[in-house]
């Protein structure tokens, strides 16, 4: 008996069947008698189950949580234990989709970035329209805000179409550090090398295979297709671009994410000072002075440091 409904109906089982007063029993089984006159009082909130509705229909890929963290910005003051009575009592948990073959082993974690700009994911995903047509779908996205800064649709993407769109965020929002990407045709082509050797920042190449590697980008692509691509009828690439658009401004400035602290990677994004040594989206801008003198080379004091104080 690990349960209070458990210890009412063994003292139920004693009173009734054996005679005993409701006080022996408790004391026979180790109950406690607050247990057997306790009344349960749930508060039935329809106004609340209505918009809890509303949300998990608008938002049928969203849990439990990340509804919550909705319901308390519209100000309903509720506890995550009773909204997910309320979820389950409305059946309203998000069917899992099967998923592929996990890998096996020990992997070692990827370092975070520490300031936006200090390194950017690339990746690429396909979808098609009604009518059958394939068209690809270029990511970009900021490792350490987990802000989606691009989602560029066409029916092909080549190397040059990369150069030039990352020539635009480059000019729009600051040149990043690091740039993490596949090994796919498009990234390994001659005009990617030559707009790295022109804007003079890092391009790393994930190992073939491994895509675990570019976990961030990954993760991201995943929440794209789970929310959006398999939930959504595309008749057009113009239909399709306006989507994307729609669903990124939603995704940076709407949809808290868990990693963050259920912020939005807008706010964030915002958290970041120039007091920390990188002002925001601004390249140009560099860490301040040590405050120690650099140690210097060659011929060292042969005082040790506690004869010299």
């Amino acid at each position: 008996m690990v349960t209070p409904a458990a210890e009412r109906e063994a003292v139920a089982h004693l009173v009734k069947g054996h005679g005993m007063s409701e006080r022996r029993a408790c004391r026979v089984i180790g109950c406690c008698r607050m247990t057997m006159r306790y009344e349960v009082v749930r508060r039935d909130d329809p106004a609340l189950r209505e918009r809890l509705k509303e949300l998990a229909k608008a938002r049928r890929r969203f849990g439990y949580r990340r509804l919550h963290v909705f319901l308390r910005r519209e100000g309903h003051q509720i506890n995550h234990k009773r909204l997910f009575r309320l979820y389950r009592e409305e059946k309203l948990s998000v069917r899992k989709r099967g998923g592929g073959q996990r890998a096996m082993g020990a992997r070692a974690p990827m370092v975070l970035p520490l300031t936006p700009n200090q390194r950017w994911s690339l990746d690429f995903v396909s979808d098609q329209l009604t009518d059958g047509r394939r068209f690809r779908i270029m990511t970009v996205f900021d490792d350490c805000t987990r802000e989606c800064l691009a989602l560029i649709a066409d029916t092909s993407l080549s190397g040059a179409r990369v150069a030039r769109e990352l020539a635009a965020l480059f000019d729009a929002l600051g040149k990043p550090q690091t740039v993490v990407s596949d090994n796919g045709t498009e990234f390994t082509s001659n005009a990617v090398p030559k707009f790295v050797d022109d804007r003079k920042f890092d391009w790393h190449y994930i190992a073939s295979g491994k895509p675990t590697q570019n976990a961030f980008i990954e993760s991201f692509n995943s929440r794209l297709r789970d929310e959006l691509l398999n939930e959504t009828l595309f008749p057009s690439l113009h239909h399709a671009r306006v989507t994307l658009t729609a669903w990124r401004t939603n995704y940076n400035t709407e949809r808290p994410h868990s990693r963050l602290a259920w912020q939005t990677p807008a706010a964030f994004d915002q958290t970041f000072t120039p007091q920390r040594g990188l002002t925001l989206r601004n390249p140009q801008s560099s860490a301040p002075a040590p405050v120690t003198q650099p140690a210097q080379t060659g011929k060292t004091e042969s005082r040790s440091l506690a004869r010299a104080g």
